[in-house]
């Protein structure tokens, strides 16, 4: 950290770290190579430009370091694919994908598909530290693994209400978020800071490069398991779903569904409680956050509506927040069984297991003003939302849960 500060001391901008971050990285790893595709620098640019236009941020020093950290990450995967050479040709073929909006069962449903011995799963360490992954008997004594689990531990005693509002550890399943990160081009750069302009150009970028790197990863993470196909689970492919899919044209996906009110309650009340670790107090806004998110995610359901209608119905299936909380293994079954993954008995079991060992609410219940504490009410989601309240029969609630 210490080299780091001292590079960063005379930067007079934000978009002056971009050689200090790289040099430190650089100097940490012993790595030189970060790939041949230099468009990840773009986003990188992006976020730097953003906070020289208008910052919140409460601890710069801290933002530098996450930036670091996916340099360092991005160096060491280049590596490894230099030392494994013929990952680039594992073929990934027919991924079984969770996406929908945000708050809608999705990380409830990845962590019950993660029972599936049948298939490869992303746990959060491989998220994390991409590498080709290792027997599971060898994992507590991994480093990475140690360093992720110590900092997921570390969240939860500094806020542990996040523990209830999506629970993670190092050994379950995880979303994507870490990998597309690579390319700084993910969501989690706009939930830990206010970042419109990056956000105008984010939304609406070519996402291809970027999930060239995300399947290169699991490429990676996948062989010394070529041949297990993949689960894999992230609300943001379903913003992305155009570019998703021209990397991925056979991936078999799961689309989940809440009112959308529901959703920008919950998920605002996350935003908020991870936004406050890193932004001065006085910069938090929780009505622009509701406003911005609805914005987002309205644009993104009606732009992955449309895209949808150009593949066949056999590759999606829709699952309702409700009937995957009432009969979670059976809706499962249901969506296997529709884009014609096999339904083994080894999988209801794990699936089954998972379900009776990690109730509802297991570690704790979010608790969230609803809609009623923002001045847009449900029906003004709902009319924002119309192109996917019309495609999708959507169940509605009168306030969202």
């Amino acid at each position: 950290m210490q080299n780091l500060m001292a590079r960063l001391k005379p930067c007079a901008k934000f978009i002056d770290w971009i050689e200090p971050l790289h040099e430190t990285a650089i100097e940490n790893t012993g790595l030189t190579d970060f790939g041949e595709d230099q468009s990840y620098l773009i986003g990188l640019n992006k976020l730097l430009e953003q906070q020289d236009e208008e910052s919140d941020l409460q601890v710069p020093v801290g933002y530098a370091l996450k930036l670091l950290f996916v340099l360092e990450q991005r160096l060491k995967a280049e590596q490894r694919f230099k030392h494994n050479p013929g990952v680039l040709d594992i073929n990934i073929e027919k991924p079984l994908v969770i996406t929908g909006m945000v708050r809608t069962g999705s990380t409830a449903m990845q962590h019950l598909a993660g029972g599936d011995p049948n298939r490869q799963h992303l746990q959060y360490w491989m998220s994390e530290y991409p590498q080709p992954r290792p027997p599971r008997e060898a994992w507590a004594e991994h480093p990475d693994f140690v360093a992720c689990q110590a900092r997921l531990d570390h969240l939860y005693s500094r806020v542990p209400e996040t523990k209830a509002m999506h629970f993670n550890a190092a050994d379950i399943p995880d979303e994507c978020a870490h990998l597309m990160a690579q390319t700084f081009t993910d969501e989690y750069w706009q939930i830990c800071s206010r970042v419109p302009l990056y956000n105008e150009w984010y939304e609406h970028c070519d996402m291809v490069p970027t999930y060239k790197q995300h399947r290169k990863l699991l490429q990676l993470i996948a062989c010394n398991e070529p041949e297990k196909p993949w689960t894999i689970k992230y609300p943001v492919h379903l913003k992305h779903l155009k570019s998703f899919l021209k990397v991925y044209p056979d991936a078999r996906i799961i689309w989940t569904h809440r009112d959308p009110a529901s959703v920008l309650s919950s998920y605002t009340n996350m935003n908020a409680t991870n936004r406050a670790m890193s932004v001065r107090p006085e910069t938090l806004d929780r009505e622009d956050l509701f406003h911005e998110q609805m914005e987002v995610w309205a644009d993104a359901t009606a732009r992955a509506v449309e895209v949808r209608k150009q593949y066949p119905d056999a590759q999606f299936v829709d699952v309702h927040f409700d009937e995957f909380v009432a009969e979670p293994v059976q809706q499962m079954k249901k969506a296997y069984t529709h884009l014609g993954i096999e339904w083994t008995e080894a999988a209801e079991q794990g699936m089954t297991s998972w379900h009776l060992d990690h109730p509802r609410h297991k570690h704790g219940k979010h608790r969230h003003s609803g809609v009623s504490g923002y001045k847009t009410s449900p029906a003004q989601v709902h009319e924002r939302f119309s192109t996917y309240l019309k495609a999708i029969d959507v169940r509605l609630d009168q306030e969202g849960s």
